[in-house]
């Protein structure tokens, strides 16, 4: 098929295979897995066999249709979407072999339902990927939250659903009342909403409306949880593992950087916004999520909610990245996203194979455990490191571009960031690390062994994902590199 049929594939297909998996779900939970593995090993096939046309600078695009004049639903594969849709369709299949042990080995509830809209979340994902204005990734943004509220409130008791509805209330909130506007805004003033490489505001909005425009995109755009809207992120930890790495590594949380970088690139301009003291601010309140939400982590108790907040500080790492508005800072932040989703994966699906096996939630529990999940804490062990950037890990890889970008900018509120977030992230990550592998465990401990064998499969793979992206990064640093050219 050509790349302009690809497009509508790659949407279409988790569509289809949420119907092939509800109608399997009514026969059996093997033909119901099955069919999500083959649906998301097809979405990969369709996704990366776009990549040969746009290493060599084809850029293919179609339209769908024209809601009204000026505003039409298309899609357009660039770079930084490309990126995306990449990585969010391969990590898709290993989190399905993974649920596929964490939901049976753990008796979940309606796995058929949790199956269904992980497929519609990903459908929504590739539009969001290959949206080729603000209208379409808008639609699709919108599509997302909805698709993932099901699964963040899985489990169905009263606190699951209180905090599903935080969740829902503050994406939805921030969306409809910051991040349309700011859509709205851009259409009124450039007639257009279209992705340009180097933006489509220059000689369209003034100052100090840049700085103000590019707020209500920042704080609109609620996934990448800079704060103050971060509060959705810890509140969605009800639910199942499989869904929290979903929200962390996958999907969710990759929306919003993915998005805030390409309205940084493609809407405003590197150049515009560089130009722009109005736009000086975003530093700020990126180095301060950064700072805070490691300071957070480090007071946590429970696993998954100081995986949470350390996902809020990468988070923000993108977000400074771009806002650092350099060559090595763009690749840099196109990096991380790669290199926190192998090792954030890989952090929750730790997580979640130590529950599965043992019921065991809080960090005090896990004294000894390496010696009885030792597959298990070797890759939490990589994951951690990869967050703190140790090398061989692909989080040192994209903490070297970062910084590079910084001395390059000669930017010193991000390199104190960076080096002061690296050493709160040992102090969070290396005490655990020695109490699972050097404590003794406690005496009256039940014995287990490791999770079910696809869960610790699925873990083991994003551990050596992690470890070879630091040798491996060549294509996604030529991929990002042709936005860079664009630019220069």
């Amino acid at each position: 098929m050509n790349a302009e049929t690809a497009i509508l594939v790659a949407i279409v297909l988790p569509l289809a295979g949420a119907l092939a998996i509800a109608l399997a779900g009514r026969i059996g939970p093997n033909l119901r897995e099955t069919m999500t593995l083959v649906t998301s090993a097809a979405l990969i096939w369709v996704v990366w066999g776009m990549l040969p046309t746009l290493m060599a600078d084809g850029r293919p695009a179609v339209t769908v249709g024209e809601v009204m004049p000026g505003l039409s639903i298309a899609f357009r594969v660039e770079p930084l979407g490309m990126l995306f849709a990449a990585l969010a369709s391969g990590l898709w299949l290993i989190n399905s072999v993974y649920s596929i042990g964490y939901m049976r080995g753990n008796g979940e509830k309606h796995q058929t339902r949790f199956y269904v809209c992980f497929a519609l979340a990903l459908a929504a994902t590739m539009g969001v990927a290959f949206a080729g204005n603000l209208f379409t990734l808008f639609l699709f943004y919108e599509a997302l939250t909805l698709s993932t509220y099901p699964l963040v409130s899985h489990k169905g008791d009263a606190a699951t659903v209180r905090s599903a509805r935080v969740y829902l209330g503050i994406l939805l909130s921030t969306s409809i009342g910051l991040f349309l506007p700011a859509i709205i805004w851009v259409y009124t003033a450039a007639g257009t909403g279209d992705f340009v490489l180097g933006g489509i505001l220059e000689g369209k909005v003034a100052e100090p409306e840049v700085g103000l425009l590019l707020g209500l995109f920042v704080f609109g755009i609620a996934k990448a949880a800079v704060m103050p809207v971060h509060r959705w992120l810890p509140a969605a930890m009800v639910a199942p593992t499989p869904v929290s790495a979903l929200l962390h590594a996958v999907a969710v949380v990759k929306a919003g950087v993915f998005t805030i970088t390409k309205v940084i690139v493609y809407i405003f301009g590197v150049e515009f916004l560089f130009a722009s003291p109005s736009s000086a601010w975003l530093m700020y309140p990126a180095a301060f999520t950064i700072i805070v939400a490691s300071l957070v982590a480090l007071r946590q108790t429970n696993i998954k909610r100081l995986l949470a907040y350390s996902t809020i500080a990468q988070l923000s790492y993108v977000v400074m990245a771009a806002a650092i508005l350099k060559p090595h800072a763009e690749v840099g932040a196109a990096i991380h996203m790669v290199a926190h989703a192998f090792g954030k994966i890989t952090l929750f699906f730790a997580a979640g194979a130590i529950y599965v096996a043992s019921k065991k939630t809080e960090i005090y529990q896990l004294r000894g455990i390496g010696r009885r999940m030792p597959w298990t804490m070797a890759a939490f062990s990589i994951g951690a490191l990869s967050m703190i950037g140790v090398p061989p890990t692909g989080g040192f890889v994209s903490k070297w571009y970062i910084l590079a970008g910084a001395f390059e900018a000669e930017n010193l509120v991000a390199l104190f960031t960076i080096i002061a977030s690296t050493v709160l992230n040992a102090a969070y990550f290396l005490p655990i690390l020695y109490m699972a592998w050097f404590e003794r465990e406690e005496a009256d401990a039940k014995p287990h062994g490791e999770a079910p064998f696809a869960a610790v499969l699925a873990l083991c793979v994003t551990a050596l994902l992690t470890l070879g992206f630091f040798l491996f990064n060549g294509p996604v640093i030529e991929l990002e590199s042709q936005v860079v050219r664009g630019l220069t």
